[in-house]
């Protein structure tokens, strides 16, 4: 259930006093915990005893460490199977927060309460909880349906433009796969919170509506994952390389690189192509992937859970506003994708 906050938080101090949890888990990194936090508590309206739970900021914080870390500070507040996870924060936060509420004591509830662009149009939403492990993007991690979704947008006007365009990449992403009409719209705007705030809800049910058909990713689900399997193994390399980058950055490199997959599939025609890469050209800035390893980038492909039986599949559009998967892809043709983004840059 996906919910927009009015002022006051009705909505989720009413929830909260409906079912009454034991105790209320605040989890938070360090740049919620100085710019939302504040806000949050002072609309919060409950007599049950809560708890703030701090971790540092940043993707490298999702592991197993910061995980084992949690685990312990459940149990040292004794945290019983009636209380309440609520994970405020960008897409580390919930994905964290979710897995370890789905995993402690075999689960217990929790929310989200996304605080960035990128939490609030898809890391809160679709029950997918992780952690990262040897670099490899989420590959740790749990289907979990969050209780509620509760967003803000005013809290994402606290964030600087890179994050901010971070999280826009997605929006794209679902005009692409799933709207012509959105993408068509989101492409014209000048990219500032008050602009980009009236296509969030939208962008939201876009995602909602694809997850309900197919909650554990066997069919249709599997087009969100358009521009991810480049877009992921390059985030995970530069990981690697101890140089993390926006994860919309790389899925926007992932999107022009798997629509010159489609191209080469005779999916879409060249304009389609050229449209897609001009949009995201002029928005999002050059990733320097000539520095890095082909094969290094391939092998991590190899490793996505999106593969089968050995197998590297990919959903990939046939025109802008509807998405096919399970394509399968030869070596040349990512070689050439990569390729063609350099081109498109740098050419």
């Amino acid at each position: 259930m996906i919910s927009f906050l009015d002022d006051d938080f009705s909505e989720l101090n009413q929830y909260i006093k409906e079912i009454k949890p034991s105790l209320l888990l605040l989890l938070v990194d360090h740049n919620v915990h100085e710019h939302c936090l504040p806000l949050f508590l002072s609309r919060l309206e409950t007599d049950i005893r809560f708890e703030i739970i701090e971790i540092e900021a940043g993707e490298e914080m999702k592991n197993l460490n910061t995980a084992a870390q949690l685990w312990d500070i459940l149990s040292d507040f004794e945290v019983d199977r009636n209380a309440l996870m609520v994970n405020i924060g960008g897409g580390v936060i919930t994905d964290i927060g979710g897995f370890i509420a789905s995993t402690y004591k075999r689960g217990i509830k929790f929310i989200n309460i996304p605080t960035t662009l990128l939490g609030m149009v898809d890391a809160s939403i679709g029950g997918k909880t992780g952690i990262d492990h040897h670099f490899y993007k989420n590959i740790i991690g749990t289907f979990a349906y969050p209780e509620r979704i509760y967003a803000y947008p005013k809290f994402f006007r606290t964030l600087d433009f890179v994050q901010l365009r971070s999280g826009f990449a997605e929006m794209l992403k679902h005009g692409l796969i799933a709207s012509k009409e959105h993408w068509d719209k989101l492409k014209k705007i000048t990219l500032t919170p008050e602009n980009i705030e009236p296509y969030v809800l939208a962008s939201m049910k876009l995602k909602q509506k694809v997850v309900e058909q197919d909650f554990k990713e066997k069919n249709i689900r599997k087009i969100l994952n358009f521009g991810h399997t480049l877009g992921h193994s390059i985030e995970s390399l530069f990981l690697q390389n101890h140089t993390p980058i926006p994860h919309g950055e790389a899925i926007a490199a992932g999107m022009i690189m798997e629509s010159h997959l489609a191209f080469s599939h005779s999916l879409i025609e060249e304009a389609v192509l050229t449209e897609i890469s001009s949009c995201l050209r002029s928005i999002y800035p050059y990733l320097p992937i000539g520095k890095l390893d082909k094969d290094e980038i391939y092998n991590l492909m190899l490793n996505d859970k999106k593969n089968s039986q050995g197998s590297m599949r990919f959903s990939l559009i046939d025109r802008i506003g509807h998405c096919v998967y399970d394509y399968q892809t030869t070596k040349s043709q990512i070689e050439e994708a990569l390729e063609y983004y350099k081109n498109v840059y740098l050419s």
